[in-house]
């Protein structure tokens, strides 16, 4: 038979030049060919190839996978979704805005009574009347936010500093030192909140508002205590506390670095609730006379000098329950969204 006639060879198109291949070649540089599982090559669109350069992810290889998102980052994506939230931390801003500035929204003061306006309503630039010692109701009740958001405040960080550092140790050793405390705390628990108030601080002649901080801290850390132990008691438990202690750390080391931050959010779910109740509770008391006394400016003492006066000048009593009344709402609502937040079993 004759022979066939051998094609012509085609020449090879130039590749522009770039990185080598593992076979020999060249390849593009926008990454159009990839290689295979077999040890092959496939061509790839510019794009594609592109993104497998740059990895998952944004432009510059990171992502939201990248980077695994904590406890707190994801309490803090869901409280600001959270409308309860919004609108109790904007509450509680204002209220420590007026707290600390309060002549920026009454410029009268609070102090200066003229018993011929007693028990007079709403009158331009007074808009919520005078009391029955002829004090403006709407001065004294910004200036009151100043004295109950403080004695919240500080008594609620009294508290949990005390009650956290006591209840933490506690669970942590075990041993002699729970079963003490334990017993301790048992104790306190025993006593009436408003009773023990009544006998403590009857016999305190001060004015100022450390003696009822000290009370509020004196009764309310076995709350938190008890939180914070059984907090401490199951982290401790986990396998990255058991694996710290396995690889020698030390028990100072565990507590701070390990156990402390995933313990402390029903901490801060009960102190924030508790913030609220503080404040309710220092008005109690200086409504029944054994709070804080004037001439300081408090919600708790305008309420009680106005509960005589509810028929005749009810607006002078109204104000300040209602200045008070919003604020603990605010501080448990606040408290719920955030236990909301930091509570996985809830989502």
């Amino acid at each position: 038979m004759p022979e066939q006639p051998t094609p012509p060879e085609r020449p090879l198109p130039s590749m522009p030049p770039g990185p080598h291949l593992s076979g020999g070649g060249r390849a593009p540089e926008d990454g159009a060919i990839a290689a295979t599982g077999m040890g092959g090559a496939m061509d790839l669109a510019t794009e594609e190839g592109a993104s497998l350069r740059k990895g998952p992810g944004g432009p510059d290889g990171s992502g939201p996978q990248d980077r695994p998102r904590s406890l707190w980052s994801d309490a803090w994506r869901d409280l600001r979704r959270n409308p309860v939230f919004i609108i109790s931390a904007l509450v509680i801003l204002f209220l420590i805005v007026i707290s600390l500035w309060p002549s920026a929204i009454a410029s009268g003061n609070p102090l200066k009574c003229d018993l011929a306006k007693s028990q007079e309503g709403s009158q331009p630039g007074h808009p919520f009347g005078y009391n029955g010692q002829g004090c403006d109701v709407y001065t004294r009740t910004v200036y009151g936010a100043r004295v109950s958001v403080t004695v919240g405040v500080c008594a609620t960080l009294g508290v949990a500093i005390l009650g956290s550092v006591l209840g933490g140790l506690a669970g942590f050793f075990g041993g002699a030192w729970d079963a003490v405390l334990s017993r301790i705390t048992d104790i306190f628990f025993a006593i009436p909140v408003v009773l023990g108030g009544l006998v403590l601080l009857s016999v305190v002649t001060s004015s100022t508002i450390w003696p009822v901080i000290g009370f509020m801290v004196l009764l309310g850390w076995p709350q938190i205590s008890r939180i914070a132990r059984g907090s401490v008691i199951t982290t401790k438990q986990n396998d990255y506390v058991q694996a710290a202690r396995a690889l020698g750390a030390s028990n100072s080391r565990m507590l701070l670095r390990h156990i402390t931050p995933n313990a402390i959010a029903p901490v801060i779910v009960v102190a924030t609730i508790a913030l609220g109740t503080y404040i309710s509770l220092e008005a109690t008391l200086s409504f029944l006379g054994v709070g804080l006394k004037p001439p300081t400016v408090s919600w708790g003492i305008d309420i009680s000098s106005a509960s005589q006066y509810i028929r005749t000048a009810p607006h002078a009593l109204l104000w300040p329950a209602g200045a008070l009344a919003v604020t603990v709402l605010a501080f448990i609502m606040l408290g719920d969204a955030v236990r909301d937040a930091l509570d996985p079993k809830l989502r």
